[in-house]
């Protein structure tokens, strides 16, 4: 039996720009720009540590998510955003070092995972939505601070003879850069691996000069000319993109009550259900209630108010809860219920209006949803049983998990179906959709398995490989409570690396690798002695005492 430990709870993920405490929005037509000026003494954990240098913590990157959808979504005109900080001479220090050293090292990895999560969604709302994001350098950007500059597509320097772009981690903490700086700084921008040696070890970084020679950064303005070069900038990138749309849609607050001992979540459309001394949890989607609207426009009236939005979002959210709130739960059932012909019904209206703004963003939207689902590290077993409406767009969960079990019932009444929701719009990390990703080795299959084109009972779709186990009656209820027990009865550590290691197949690209191999090499960094030890480069950060190493190579 095991009880939670988690000590860091994080009472929400959602924010306004009116209770913003570091970040500043404003849009001017085109252009949107985001003022990086932290409050130092409102850190999540304001006893802990002081965000000085406009260091960064989970609060501080919670907004910046909010304000990039309120900013996609909410604001489809604005074609350019502009990243700067309020503060003189500084741009970001980056993730605040007393932070980290004070975090547990599940909080650490969560953390890193989150920001990765964050610079990502950047880079596709200026591929998926054509919104150029520029990072506008007004002060050294290290560390962090520097990655985040690194996930805009454009990035500019103040040449003031002292600012610079560094990434100082690994001369100064002994860690990475855990926010995807090596893979962007040699994958996106493609500067020279030696040149890339160089500036990684380098702590101070390159100034302007150097910075625009090497690639480090697109360009740079003296002070003098900063504000008009900046300006320009922008309105040259916002040019290069007609507007998505003239208007956008409310990116309002989610409903949701929790039970007193915050172990169950109800939402509108999801419920999430959490038992610490089995460490299983239970993730149940509720389809809809009601036929979608007729078309795109009737979609963009109900905005976020609409099922599809409510699903995904408070999907996300509850994967978010679980992520950091229950870092002992090893287990996550997934689970749907409801009129699987009204699910159709909804993937029909999105998949028909591929080009409208409202339709397109929508399926985005799932589509990163179902991300992080992929990214979420904990054992994922579907549950298709009575009542599930496992089909189209949520039949995406039951690919998405490590196994599934699926009900082999009598009257054949529980089914799934795969729909053209699985052929392309919802891809994971690696471009592939899951279905590629499931048949890899067989990808005559999937093809197949689209032109069924029909619900299926639990031997059908065990036969073409669309579900692990389908026990029947008899069986059911001990064969799922038995992988349940051994499943977490097994080492988590272990279960993690195996978990990431089978969910992503193919070649690597510049997500995989800031999820796969940086996520894994960081989260093995942060619990080495060189780094966190009592004598460790993190540990000792700000201190008089120099680490102390032990040199061997492993």
């Amino acid at each position: 039996m095991g009880t939670e430990t988690t000590v860091q709870r994080v009472p929400s993920f959602e924010s306004h720009p009116d209770r913003y405490k570091h970040w500043s929005l404003s849009v001017d037509g085109p252009v949107a720009t985001l003022t990086l000026d932290i409050d130092e003494n409102a850190g999540l954990r304001p006893d802990d540590y002081v965000l000085k240098l406009n260091s960064y913590d989970l609060g501080v990157d919670m907004e910046l998510q909010d304000a990039a959808d309120r900013i996609r979504y909410g604001h489809p005109e604005v074609r350019a955003v502009v990243l700067t900080s309020g503060q003189p001479r500084v741009f970001s220090a980056g993730a605040n070092i007393r932070m980290l050293a004070s975090s547990t090292h599940g909080f650490k990895v969560n953390f890193c995972k989150y920001t990765n999560e964050t610079r990502c969604h950047l880079e596709d709302a200026s591929a998926q939505a054509g919104q150029v994001y520029m990072a506008a350098l007004n002060g050294t950007a290290s560390g962090g601070g520097y990655e985040l500059a690194l996930a805009c597509d454009e990035i500019y320097l103040i040449d003031d003879g002292s600012s610079a772009a560094s990434l100082p981690e690994v001369p100064l903490l002994g860690v990475l850069p855990g926010t995807g700086g090596l893979t962007r700084l040699v994958d996106k921008r493609k500067v020279r691996r030696d040149v890339a040696d160089v500036f990684c070890t380098k702590a101070e970084g390159f100034r302007a000069r150097d910075a625009v020679k090497y690639g480090i950064v697109d360009g740079s303005w003296p002070r003098s000319k900063w504000e008009d070069g900046v300006a320009g900038a922008a309105k040259q990138a916002a040019a290069k993109h007609p507007a998505a749309s003239e208007r956008g849609i409310a990116w309002l607050p989610l409903q949701v009550d929790v039970s007193d001992d915050e172990l169950t979540r109800t939402y509108t459309t999801v419920t999430l259900s959490v038992d610490p001394e089995q460490r299983v949890a239970t993730l149940t989607v509720k389809g809809p209630d009601e036929a979608p609207p007729e078309s795109p426009e009737g979609l963009h009236e109900q905005g976020v108010g609409a099922w599809w939005w409510r699903a995904w979002r408070e999907l996300e959210n509850a994967l978010l809860h679980l992520r950091f709130n229950h870092d002992t739960i090893g287990v996550i059932l997934l689970r749907t219920e409801g009129d699987a012909e009204k699910v159709l019904a909804w993937d029909a209206l999105l998949l028909d209006h591929p080009d409208a703004w409202i339709t397109r963003e929508a399926m985005y939207f799932a589509a990163r949803v179902l991300r992080r689902v992929d990214n979420t590290a904990r054992s994922l077993f579907a549950v298709i049983d009575q009542g599930s409406c496992f089909v189209g767009s949520l039949f995406e969960l039951t690919l998405a998990a490590d196994r599934s079990y699926m009900l082999e019932d009598e009257d054949g009444e529980v089914t799934v179906q795969v729909t053209a929701a699985s052929a392309g719009p919802l891809p994971m990390a690696t471009r592939l959709t899951r279905l590629q990703t499931r048949y890899y080795g067989t990808p005559g299959q999937v093809g197949e398995v689209l032109s069924v084109g029909e619900p299926v009972a639990a031997p059908t779709a065990f036969d073409l490989g669309l579900v692990t186990l389908a026990p029947d009656d008899l069986d059911w209820e001990d064969e799922l409570r038995i992988a349940i027990e051994e499943r977490a009865s097994i080492s988590p550590d272990a279960l993690t690396a195996m978990e990431q290691n089978l969910r992503f197949v193919g070649a690597e690209n510049c997500d995989t690798k800031i999820f796969g191999r940086l996520s894994a090499w960081q989260n093995w960094i942060f619990q080495r002695p060189n780094a966190v030890g009592e004598r460790g480069a993190l540990t000792l950060y700000g201190h008089p005492e120099r680490p102390q190493f032990d040199w061997r190579r492993t």
